[in-house]
Order: C-alpha cells, then structure tokens, then sequence
C-alpha cells in the first residue's frame, strides 16, 4: 500500500464535488491510528478494508468487506453475473473493485455510489489510489445524503429509454444498518415512479408530442391576464358531489363562495347542479376528455353548443388534445410537467406551471389554485374511492355514454358494474364522524391507483403554502397534516423579454433536435456529458415520444428515429 496521506490527497483532487472535497479534508483522518477502518492487506498484495463496529476499535475484531486472497478478483466476478444491467447503484464502497470492474466495461451507464459517515469515507481516501473512479463522468458519490436526495437523483439519471436495467449491488459486510435499508427504499421508490412515468410516456408520447405542437400555435398571442384570488373550491368528480352541489350553490347565493375550480369531470355534474364554475382545468391528452364537454343530446361540440359557460375560464395542459382549446374563446395554457412543456416555457413563451405529479386533475386543480394565490383551498368530491360501490357523481360522461351503450343483455347497471370491477378492490368501513350525519355506516372500495392519488395529494398539502380543507363526504378520508411553513418556494416571476414569432421558435427547435449526434454505442452517461447543457436539455423534449416509439416498433436506432419523426411533425405543423 501507498503513503496514505498521498493517496487521500490525491483522490480529494479528483473529486468534482468541490463541496464534498471541503467536507472530507475537514476530517484531518489520523492513517496511523483509524477509527473506523483497519487495512489488511490481501493474499495477492492488494489492500483490503475492515470495518471496526460502531462501538470503534474496542467492539472487536474489525469485519473485511473483500475476499482476503484476490478482492479484485472478487469484484471482476459479482460485475460479470450481471444479466445486462447497465445502471448500477453501489450501497458501500470499501476498496471499491466492484466498482472498479463496473467501470471498465463499456455497457456501465452510471454508477452511483451510497455511503454513510463521513469520516470513515475520509479514511477509505487513503486506501488505494481511487482517482480513476471519482473523475468518471459515469460516477455519482453520496456520502450521508439527506433524506430524499438519492430518490431525486434516480430519474434526474436513469431514462428507460437509453439505459436497459437497473441493479442495487449491496457491499454485504458494510450494509447493515438502517442508513442503508432507507438508501435502499428510496432506490425503489423512485424506480416505482419512474416505472409509473415511462408508462404514460410508452402510451401516450406521440398523442402529447403532437398534441403540444398545435397547441403553441394557439397561444401565440398576448397571455391573458391571472385572477388572484383568496380561496378557492376544487370540484373533483366523486360521488360525494351530490350531496355537496346544493352548499356550494348556497354559497353562491349568499355571495360568500370562494372561486370555483371544477375538473372537466364534474364539469357537467355542476352544470346539471344549475352550478357554474369560475374555472375548468383539464390534463388529459387523450381525445377522451373532449366527452366531459358534451352536454346530454348533443352529438357534436361546438363553441356554442358545448358545456363550458362563456364566463368560465379554461385551463388546458399544453398536451391536451388542440379541439379542446377551441371550446372557448380564450384558452390558458400551462406546463404541468412534461418535459416538452417546460423547454417550450424556458425558451419561447412562460406559462403557468402547474404541478401535475400527482397523476390526476384533482391534483392539478389544487395545483393551479394555489398559482393563483389561494390561502385556502376547499375541496369537494374528491372521494379518491368508491363509496358504496358508486364510481362518480351523478350527470358526469359516463352516466350519457352507458345510456347509449346500454341494451336488455347489458343493462346501466352491468355497465357500471364492469366498469367499478375492472380492478381489484379493497372494501373500507368509514369511521362514524360525530359530526357528519352522511359517515354512519358508510362503507367504499378503493384500489392501489385511487390510494395512491389520495396520498400524493395528502404529501402535497404538507408542502403548500394554502391550506386544505376537505369537504365531509362519504369516500376515503383526506388526511390533512400541519403545513411545514417555508417548504414552498415563491413563484418565479415571468420573464419580460419579447416573444418570437411561434413558427420562428418551432423551426430552431427542430434544427436543434436536427443538431443531435447519434449515441453510437456510447454508454448513456458519457453519451449525456457529451451533449452539453442545451443538447441535453433537447434530447429531454423527446424522451417520451422516444418510448411511444419503441412501444410501437422495438429497435436499436432509436434515437435517430425519434429524431426523424420529431422533425417531420414539425415541418407538418409548419406546412414545410
């Protein structure tokens, strides 16, 4: 083994995390006497180190984390029974030879390196000679990150559609304790999302692609000004609605309801209710959504015929189907977190952001309230379940659409019957309420997908600077925590600098997509470094059509044919 205090000198210089750097020097590691590690050296010459417990040097004898006889050997060895993961997620370092056989073949997209303590990391700097790693485009190192961090970094990195699999590779003898189970439960929650997005994208990238193309086309113009408001009422479509329409209409005629923000599936339940909203929001790409704005009777929506009130604001994601935004005269369009939505808002035109993590309208609806100011926010039918088996409120676009498909061997009931069964069920027992009359005895079905939304919905109101008020009714409670005051950050003002003409802004964004260089067999990590800032920015924009694509038609030229297809869309959408 080399001078360890050489070694430590030299490994802090590679490290591009300068902070870290600070941190780690800040130790002053004493290699004559360690504390967290001793260093045994290896049959075959190469060092290996051993962890003391927590209690330090006098719990024992210190635990090697290598093979004794050839540890380098032993890394070559756990890297080769990889079955084509190329994205790896190391939880311990030790003398890192398994992430040194990881690096050394060209089918490794990142590596991504886990580890607790501080000072124990300080004294593994003096092991070997470790710069080789460290300075690798492909590496990311944590050390004691907080909480969250790692779940964060996870989808920032790995993009299904470049990297193949991802593999956790524990360092068995230095993994045990919860620092690393929590490292580990972040790892699967984040590919649990990222699992949950690539679906969406694999499904509807094309639809959102193209959707998002003619829509800026509509909204080149001058924005139409925000209302600020104060409190808000976010209608979701649950069959709790009901029995809540009647209030919120009282509300109304006493002057004292707050803004009203109606999805576009309660839209026609309001409606039905002689119930106007201030504002309807909509985030759905498929062509479905446009039902939500038929009325009964009516076969063709027109601006005139259809079920939005002329003095009722429409709220359109920039992916929603483009026949929407000509159902009312001036549509506001926002980014709710597509990819492509945020470049276009970054580089031609700001719209409103609004979050739509969440998965569903209601979320987004709670979203754009609190953009437009609201301190409270109330919310009503938002069941997030199905209480005593009903699925939604009544006159919302099921209840027309099974009318017509109803017939004496399936009648409504079977219809909605099927429909409410489509997916497996839980059945709960609403807790009586002492004061809600409605929760006696109540019971309702909920399935994974609904608990979900109601729980990202629950960790959104922990970091909202409104306040959520749900409305009693007979679905799932909405659990409403104390805020965390000052999580949630201000809005960013909009930029003020004059907007290019959209075609103008369309034709340099396909000469951009025109500018991307093939990957060429480079692996996914240095193939991004390559890109630069802006070029990572544009390959980004055509993730998701790039997984429609490969849905629809496997292959390896995968990029080079969302590039093609990216640039013919444009040139239709230009008329080139």
């Amino acid at each position: 083994m080399g001078d360890p205090r050489i070694l430590f000198e030299g490994n802090l210089a590679a490290l591009r995390d300068r902070e870290l750097a600070a941190r780690l020097a800040a130790q002053r590691p004493d290699f004559s006497a360690p504390v967290s590690y001793r260093f045994l050296e290896a049959r075959n010459g190469d060092p290996v180190p051993a962890l003391y417990g927590a209690e330090g040097r006098s719990a024992g004898p210190a635990r090697p984390l290598h093979s004794l006889f050839d540890p380098r050997r032993e890394g070559e060895r756990l890297i080769a029974a990889l079955e084509g993961e190329d994205f790896l997620v190391f939880l311990g370092l030790g003398g890192a030879y398994q992430v040194e056989a990881a690096l050394a073949r060209s089918e490794t997209d990142w590596a991504v390196i886990v580890e607790f303590g501080l000072r124990g990391f300080a004294e593994l700097l003096g092991l070997r000679d470790l710069r080789g790693i460290l300075a690798d485009d492909r590496v990311r190192l944590l050390v004691d990150p907080r909480p969250g961090v790692l779940e964060r970094l996870i989808p920032d990195l790995y993009l299904p559609v470049l990297s193949k699999a991802l593999r956790v590779l524990p360092l068995r003898p230095r993994v045990e304790g919860g620092e690393f189970a929590g490292a580990a439960e972040e790892v699967r929650r984040a590919l649990g999302r990222i699992s949950a997005d690539y679906s969406v994208q694999a499904h509807f990238g094309i639809r959102m692609f193209k959707n998002t193309l003619r829509n800026i086309l509509r909204a080149e113009g001058e924005a139409a000004p925000l209302p600020r408001i104060r409190r808000a009422a976010v209608c979701a479509a649950g069959p709790s609605l009901d029995s809540q329409i009647p209030r919120l209409a009282e509300a109304r005629r006493q002057g004292e309801a707050p803004f009203l923000i109606a999805t576009d599936t309660s839209l026609p339940a309001l409606l039905c209710g002689a119930l106007e909203p201030d504002a309807v929001i909509s985030i759905d790409c498929q062509h479905i959504s446009y039902r939500h704005f038929i009325p009964p009777g009516v076969r063709r929506c027109s601006r005139e015929s259809c079920g939005i009130p002329p003095a009722s604001r429409l709220f359109l994601d920039l992916a929603s189907p483009p026949p929407l935004a000509s159902l009312a005269a001036r549509p506001v369009f926002f980014s709710a977190g597509h990819p492509l939505g945020a470049y276009i808002s970054s580089r031609w035109r700001p719209f409103p952001q609004i979050d739509g993590s969440g998965g569903n309208v209601t979320y987004a609806a709670v979203s754009l309230a609190e953009a437009l100011g609201a301190a409270e926010i109330e919310l009503y039918g938002a069941d997030f379940s199905y209480p005593q088996g009903r699925t939604y409120a009544r006159g919302t676009y099921l209840f027309p659409y099974f009318d017509t498909l109803q017939n004496r061997f399936e009648p409504l009931e079977a219809l909605f019957s099927r429909f409410l069964y489509r997916s497996p069920l839980e059945k709960r027992i609403l807790p009586r309420e002492p004061d809600c009359a409605e929760s006696a005895g109540s019971w309702y079905y909920e399935t994974e997908t609904l608990v979900h939304y109601r729980e990202s919905l629950e960790a959104a109101g922990e970091r909202m600077r409104a306040r959520l008020i749900p409305a009693d009714g007979l679905g799932a409670p909405i659990v409403c925590r104390p805020r965390r005051d000052g999580e949630s950050p201000a809005a960013a003002p909009c930029r003020t600098a004059a907007v290019p003409p959209v075609r103008e802004f369309l034709a340099a964004y396909r000469e951009k997509i025109r500018a991307l260089p093939p990957p060429a067999g480079t692996a996914a990590g240095l193939y991004l470094a390559g890109l630069g800032d802006e070029g990572r920015r544009i390959l980004s924009t055509l993730l998701p059509l790039a997984a429609a694509l490969r849905q629809k038609e496997p292959g390896t030229d995968l990029i080079e044919r969302t590039r093609s297809y990216s640039i013919a869309a444009i040139d239709r959408v230009l008329g080139v």
